[in-house]
């Protein structure tokens, strides 16, 4: 069986810089339901031996000037191209996306590489001639030192890819602790990050468990952690590593709402919500769970569209081209899906279309789910103040626009949230208004192109940056400002005294 190790400073286990794991984790193939490989578990010493390699590596790599560190992303954005078709392929025999889905979890991370090919205009600082009498002030970004992240199964390329390459390009050391789930990706990208030209031991993968993200956060020589997972392991993340003095970003969980005013085009909107909910099983933080359309005529309109256009899904491998999304990632996933669903019925929500008991002709073992939808949702029901992460979508009916804006605004979650209306003045409104951290206006799944930022409030995000863009090159490094005055040769009483620019 295929075996998944760590990469310590270029080296896998039995190599150098490797060791043998002695605990493992099951990874499967969601389509058959099979185990198709086994990722070795690093231990706390492998995690001291990679900080050291990333130590003795990071200065020269902090020293090289940011020119050069921005071709090994050039070389590496390269590579992942030429690789796409192998990467996807592998991506979607761990996750269970289709193929085409996971050349698109590729393609976001692979955007922000080519954001992070301008390094060296993203660091560049500040100058003020003249502040006071022969004085100039300027100021620096410099690298934090060694830096980790640790991501989810859900988007095994482009989330590691959001972390490693801002903080690999502003001269970081970075050590990836990718989902045990699906990890082969993440490897495979430190191996062409390599083989693009980047030092042995400034981009290193360790896996693991819980023990694993512990031994991260309550390691003394990383500086910095960002995380993305559910939202109360990222509360978890966020105050464990501040009590260790590091900087934290941790990115939680979602339920995104989509606003859907009279004036919508509802065919329009059905194919948008169709996509969003149900797309890559709706394993996304992005996705669209939950559907409010204001008033009943909109939302009696919209579920008769719902319902052909949902018995129209195609659910399949990951390997076929017309399906629309594959399985949930594990049997235990699927499992908890399935039970919200139930609460859903129990907690009295109108089932429509019920997705459970799905069997795929020939991969009757697969973990695969049916679309799910619900009607008459309402906001007291557990099934809508959780995340569900499976396909299911949910019908809250809103009266009037206000409480349609109330909705997002009020709950747990701010990561995402959309309105569909021909009316730019309500659309205005409500972008100003709504309590989410991204917004989209006739756009399903607002995701943020990769020279801006991604990032939600409320329990969908802790800490003060958001992922990518000039908030990552502000998140993976720190400020130095420098006050200086080059004197004529005399010296006077200001020499002690704090000098003032008047």
């Amino acid at each position: 069986m295929r075996q998944i190790e760590q990469f310590i400073a270029g080296g896998a286990a039995g190599s150098a810089g490797g060791s043998v794991s002695e605990r493992f984790g099951d990874v499967f193939n969601p389509s058959t339901g099979q185990i198709q490989a086994r990722v070795g578990f690093s231990t706390v010493a492998d995690l001291d031996r990679a900080v050291t390699k990333a130590q003795a590596a990071q200065p020269a790599w902090a020293a090289t000037n940011p020119q050069r560190r921005a071709r090994v992303m050039f070389n590496f954005k390269t590579l992942l191209e030429a690789n796409m078709q192998d990467l996807a392929e592998l991506l979607a025999s761990e996750h269970g996306k289709v193929v085409a889905d996971a050349k698109g979890d590729i393609q976001r991370g692979l955007e922000v590489i080519e954001f992070s090919c301008g390094v060296p205009h993203a660091l560049k600082g500040e100058y003020t001639t003249g502040a006071g009498p022969g004085i100039d002030v300027y100021s620096m970004r410099q690298a934090l030192g060694v830096v980790a992240g640790i991501t989810p199964f859900n988007f095994p390329a482009m989330i590691p890819m959001w972390m490693f390459g801002p903080a690999i390009a502003c001269g970081n050391a970075f050590i990836l602790k990718p989902s045990e789930r699906d990890p082969s990706v993440p490897v495979r990208l430190a191996e062409l990050m390599l083989e693009a030209g980047l030092p042995e031991g400034i981009l290193q993968v360790l896996h693991g468990d819980k023990e694993m993200v512990d031994a991260i956060l309550d390691h003394p020589a990383i500086a910095a952690v960002s995380f993305v997972g559910s939202s109360d392991i990222a509360h978890y993340v966020y105050r464990r590593g501040v009590d260790a003095g590091k900087r934290v970003q941790a990115m939680g969980g979602a339920k995104n709402h989509g606003i859907v005013m009279p004036d919508a085009d509802l065919d329009q909107v059905v194919d948008d919500i169709c996509g969003a909910a149900f797309g890559s099983a709706g394993e996304r933080c992005m996705a669209l769970p939950v559907v409010v359309p204001v008033g009943d005529k909109t939302a009696d309109a919209l579920r008769e569209k719902l319902i052909p256009a949902i018995a129209a899904l195609r659910v399949g491998v990951s390997t076929d081209s017309d399906a629309h999304y594959g399985p949930v990632v594990n049997a235990a996933h699927k499992q908890r899906v399935e039970n919200w669903i139930q609460t859903g019925v129990d907690e009295g929500a109108e089932l429509v279309v019920d997705g459970r008991g799905f069997k795929l002709q020939g991969h009757e073992e697969g973990f695969f789910i049916g679309p799910s939808l619900f009607d008459r949702v309402t906001t007291d029901m557990e099934s809508y103040k959780e995340e569900i992460f499976g396909p299911v979508l949910q019908i809250v009916r809103a009266p009037d626009f206000e409480t349609a804006l109330r909705l997002p605004s009020e709950h747990q979650y701010g990561n995402g949230v959309a309105i569909f209306t021909r009316n730019g003045h309500a659309a205005r409104e409500f972008a100003a208004r709504v309590n989410v951290g991204m917004v989209g206006i006739n756009v399903p799944i607002p995701v943020p192109v990769a020279y801006h930022s991604f990032g939600g409030w409320k329990r969908s995000g802790f800490g003060d940056h958001n992922q990518y863009g000039m908030e990552g090159v502000r998140f993976w490094t720190k400020m130095k400002t420098i006050t200086q005055r080059w004197p004529d040769g005399g010296a006077g009483d200001s020499a002690f005294i704090i000098p003032t620019m008047g």
